[in-house]
């Protein structure tokens, strides 16, 4: 049986930017439908962004522990702790809950009618909901369709998921902790897991084909993460390729760039090669629209090249991140709405979150450097930083770069504890047109990390206090 209804916006997906775009129209008095087929919050929310970083924390917490259990200089001393991973995971699960359900109510303080099942897309007008466990569907017609479903993890071919061999999503919700893991892939995702179940105990072997960890990151960021890596114990394989997983033996083969073949013992695989565009099984194909490799090809203003349809988030390719995709929903809910806008941030923050942590911002000075754009830069060590070193964390830098004819400021770059939390005003910064002198003339709060910041800007201008 097939009911039909219409609707002048529908969006399929639930994630962070469908989310947002649908709220976003019901504030301003568009008629919108939201398709999800799990919950509301998408990836990041239910199985990504938020989730990892709960397990990140409560890890971080245990290493803590774990390091007073020794001889702590703070003067610190407590009995050797354990973790209940159970009860972790279900504090995990209740933070999810908790925005999850947040993300259901604004949808309806809204007026936006959330339908839950599965789209096929009939044509760029109409789409077609079935829901799970019945036989009936459900015809939608629109004015405006926006397409908001995400990506997903990039399987090999040769190790498909699967028992021992998991995802990131199965990495977040372990019933039990690996006594090995290998984690595939030295970039964001790997690292941040990696570290994680390090640090809640278990052995950890990270295999990277490029020549260094975080190969999309400028090296003097990642150079202070490999330190910390050795640190902590993970053994990290460089320049190695992944040829499969023997189960029998609970062992992941691998070649180094020599033809030397070699065994890491694991019971658990972690793969994290990267995330695709989710563009299959749902008919998109049926559109026929215009690609950008893998991703939907989009305007300044998230237009596809079929009038009326629309494409933000991970389905437009990079940069696949949360706050990108919620952006762009805000602002094609407005134009549908009638407002002039077109998306064209002045920079948009990465932030990994390892440890140490790190954000990058517009240009690195290598960038800079390629783009032709001549360019001063100038770091702050967290060495030379009062509250790092109460913090017990003194590794990394605050870096900035800015034009050398009129210094206003075209990147910012750190790595160490909390940086992420600077990454705000680094944005902010960029996106006003600050210059040097700004930020330098700024007073910022004593003692915290942000003074890096305005150090960093004082050491451009060569004006530099505390080094």
């Amino acid at each position: 049986m097939r009911t039909s209804v219409t609707t002048t916006l529908l969006v399929i997906g639930g994630g962070p930017g469908g989310y947002v775009a649908a709220i976003r129209a019901g504030q301003l008095g568009i008629p919108t439908m939201l398709v999800e087929g799990a919950s509301v919050g998408g990836t990041c929310l239910n199985v990504g962004c938020i989730p990892s970083k709960a397990i990140i924390h409560a890890a971080e917490q245990f290493d803590r522990l774990r390091h007073y259990a020794g001889d702590s200089p703070l003067g610190i001393t407590v009995q050797a702790p354990r973790i209940d991973l159970a009860r972790t995971v279900q504090w995990k699960d209740g933070i999810v809950e908790r925005l999850t359900s947040g993300v259901g109510a604004l949808l309806k303080k809204n007026g936006v009618q959330v339908v839950t099942g599965w789209a096929r897309i009939i044509d760029g007008k109409s789409v077609d909901v079935v829901q799970d466990g019945t036989q009936n569907s459900l015809r939608i017609d629109c004015e405006h369709l926006l397409l908001a479903t995400g990506s997903q993890a990039v399987e090999l071919p040769f190790m498909p998921f699967g028992g021992a061999v998991v995802s990131a999503t199965e990495a977040l919700s372990p019933a039990t902790l690996p006594r090995q893991l290998v984690v595939v892939g030295a970039g964001y995702i790997g690292l941040e897991l990696g570290i994680a179940y390090r640090k809640l105990g278990a052995q950890v072997a990270v295999v990277e084909a490029m020549e260094r960890i975080l190969p999309a990151y400028d090296e003097a960021l990642s150079t202070p993460l490999k330190a910390a890596l050795k640190r902590l114990g993970i053994d990290v394989h460089l320049g190695c390729r992944v040829e499969g997983f023997d189960g029998a033996l609970n062992a992941v083969n691998i070649r180094d760039a020599a033809g030397n073949a070699s065994a890491l013992a694991a019971d658990r695989v972690l793969v994290a090669v990267g995330r695709r565009p989710a563009t299959s099984g749902w008919g998109l194909e049926s559109l026929r629209l215009d690609m950008n490799g893998p991703a939907l090809r989009i305007d300044d203003q998230c237009r596809t090249s079929m009038r009326g349809v629309w494409a933000i988030g991970d389905l437009a390719g990079e940069p696949m991140l949360a706050h990108r995709a919620m952006a762009q929903g805000g602002m094609v809910a407005e134009i549908i709405a009638g407002k002039r806008r077109h998306f064209a941030p002045a920079a948009i923050a990465a932030v990994c979150f390892t440890d140490p942590e790190i954000v990058v911002v517009g240009m690195t000075p290598h960038q800079a450097e390629g783009a032709g754009v001549d360019c001063i830069s100038a770091s702050f060590p967290f060495a030379a930083n009062g509250r790092a070193m109460t913090i017990e964390s003194t590794d990394g830098f605050v870096r900035v770069v800015a034009r050398r004819d009129n210094h206003r400021i075209v990147g910012w770059q750190a790595v160490g504890r909390g940086v992420s939390e600077l990454s705000s005003a680094f944005s902010q910064s960029i996106e006003l047109g600050a210059l040097l002198e700004d930020v330098a003339a700024t007073i910022h709060a004593h003692p915290t990390l942000g003074e890096a910041v305005q150090e960093a800007a004082l050491r451009a201008l060569g004006q530099a206090l505390h080094i």
